[in-house]
C-alpha cells in the first residue's frame, strides 16, 4: 500500500493514501476507548461519541448531519474498547468539507444538556437491542469473565445507572483528557493531492493546542480466573462460548495465532469447527472462532449456538478440536493450504476501500507505519509447522479455558 504520512505541530499524525476513485474515505482514529473509562464513567466513550453528532460550537444536530449528506456522502462512528473512530465517505471533490466537519466534531462539539437528555434513550434502546440477541450478548459477558474487575471487561454500551447521571461537564470532561491531538490520527483516501491534504489538516487541525490534563496511562489486566459458568436465558438455542485470554498486538506471535485462528473456526466453510459441528454432523448453523489483540493482552473466543439437547455434544467436539490442534503438527502441504486461504481472504477484503481506509487509519495509530498485502503475506508466509504447534499448546492450554453456557 502506497501512503503519506506527516505530523502537525501539535502532534496529530496524518497517514494519507491515494486511490483512483470517484470516491474519498476519511476519518479520526482516537485512541481511547472504554478500557480508559474513570470510575464512574462507565460507558462514556460510547455516550460521547453519540453526542459528538449532537451539537457544535458553530453546528446544530441537522447541519451536522446535513452536511455531507446533502452531497451524498456519509458520516458515522463506532467505539471499541482502545479506540473511537469518527469516518466519512465524500464524493472526491468534497474531502475539504468532510475533513472540516470531523474536525469540528471531534474537536468542537458542547454537548449540549438537552440532546444528552434525548440521546440517552437512544442508547438504552442499542442496550436492550443487544440483550434480545444472545449471540451478541454472550461475547459481553464471557469478556465480563476473562477481565474480571477491569475495564476491557465492561460493555463498551454502558449501563443505565450510569448514562442517567452523565451531563455536559461530564463529557467534556473526557474529551479534554482523551481526545488530545497526540492521540489522534487523521487518515485520507482519495485522488487528492497530498499537499491539499495538508494544508486542509493545518487549516482545519493544527489550531488544537495539547491540554493540560493527560490521560491515566493503560494498566494490564491480572491474569485470567479460568472457570465454566452458566447464565439462565430464556432462548430457543443454547449458545456457549469458550476461549482465553491471548497475544497483544505487539507480539512477535501474533500473525501465527491469526493463522491458527483462520483455520479453527475462520470465516471459510472448510475451518475445522464447521466441517466438525455442521457439515459433518448439522449440529450447529453457527460456529466461529475470533482473536481480539489489544495493546497490552488479548482474546481468542470459540462461539456456536445449537439446539439444547446438542449442547454438550457440540462442546466435547469444540474441544476435541482444540485437543488435536495442540497434539497435532500439520504437514507442509496442509500449512501452505491454510496460509494461501488467508492470504486470499485479506486480498478480497482489502477490496473494500473502507475498510482498508479504516485500516490505515489504525495501523498507523498502533505500529506507526502501514504494512502491505506483501509485507503481511511474507510474515504469514514465515510460520512455521513447528511455530504454530507452540502457540496452539500455550494459547488452548486447556487449564486456561474460560466457559460460558446460556441456557
Amino acid at each position: 500500500m502506497e501512503y503519506q504520512t506527516y505530523i502537525l505541530p501539535n502532534g496529530l499524525r496524518l497517514v494519507y493514501s491515494p486511490a483512483q476513485s470517484p470516491v474519498a474515505y476519511c476519518g479520526v482514529v482516537v485512541d481511547a476507548g472504554s478500557r480508559d473509562e474513570l470510575p464512574g464513567e462507565h460507558g462514556m466513550a460510547h455516550f460521547v461519541e453519540h453526542m459528538l453528532f449532537k451539537g457544535t460550537c458553530t453546528r446544530s444536530p441537522l447541519q451536522i448531519i446535513n452536511r455531507l449528506e446533502h452531497v451524498g456522502g456519509d458520516l458515522n462512528a463506532f467505539t471499541s474498547k482502545e479506540e473511537t473512530v469518527v469516518h466519512a465517505t465524500v464524493p472526491v471533490a468534497y474531502v475539504e468539507r468532510a475533513l472540516g466537519l470531523l474536525a469540528d466534531v471531534t474537536l468542537h462539539s458542547v454537548f449540549p444538556q438537552r440532546e444528552i437528555d434525548k440521546e440517552v434513550t437512544v442508547i438504552l434502546d442499542e442496550i436492550d437491542s443487544y440483550n434480545d440477541t444472545p449471540s451478541e450478548l454472550i461475547y459481553d459477558e464471557f469478556e465480563n469473565l476473562l477481565f474480571r474487575d477491569h475495564a476491557l471487561g465492561h460493555l463498551i454500551l454502558g449501563d443505565e445507572a450510569h448514562l442517567r447521571v452523565f451531563g455536559t461537564h461530564d463529557a467534556l470532561c473526557f474529551v479534554r483528557r482523551q481526545y488530545r491531538p497526540e492521540r489522534m490520527v487523521l487518515f485520507v483516501v482519495g485522488q487528492v493531492p497530498f499537499r491539499s491534504v495538508q494544508r486542509w489538516a493545518h487549516k482545519h487541525f493544527a489550531a488544537v493546542e495539547v491540554g493540560d490534563e493527560a490521560p491515566l496511562p493503560r494498566i494490564a489486566p491480572a491474569s485470567a480466573q479460568p472457570g465454566r459458568h452458566v447464565q439462565a436465558q430464556d432462548t430457543h438455542q443454547a449458545h456457549v462460548a469458550v476461549g482465553g485470554r491471548a497475544y497483544d498486538l505487539y507480539h512477535p506471535d501474533r500473525m501465527a495465532l491469526y493463522l491458527l485462528n483462520n483455520l479453527l473456526g475462520g470465516p471459510g466453510m472448510s475451518s475445522r469447527l464447521n466441517l466438525s459441528l455442521r457439515e459433518r454432523r448439522g449440529l450447529v448453523y453457527t460456529v466461529d472462532s475470533t482473536y481480539q489483540p489489544f495493546t497490552d493482552t488479548g482474546e481468542w473466543c470459540v462461539y456456536f449456538g445449537c439446539d439444547p439437547s446438542h449442547v454438550d455434544r457440540c462442546e466435547r467436539l469444540v474441544m476435541q478440536e482444540l485437543k488435536w490442534l495442540r497434539d497435532n503438527r500439520l504437514s507442509d502441504l496442509v500449512l501452505h493450504r491454510y496460509k494461501q486461504q488467508l492470504m486470499g481472504q485479506m486480498a478480497i477484503a482489502s477490496e473494500n476501500r473502507e475498510n482498508m481506509a479504516l485500516s490505515l487509519g489504525k495501523s498507523y495509530l498502533r505500529y506507526g507505519r502501514v504494512d502491505s498485502l506483501e509485507d503481511i503475506g511474507r510474515k504469514i508466509e514465515a510460520v512455521t509447522a513447528d511455530r504454530l504447534l507452540h502457540v496452539a499448546n500455550e494459547v488452548l492450554d486447556p487449564a486456561a479455558l474460560t466457559v460460558l453456557r446460556f441456557e
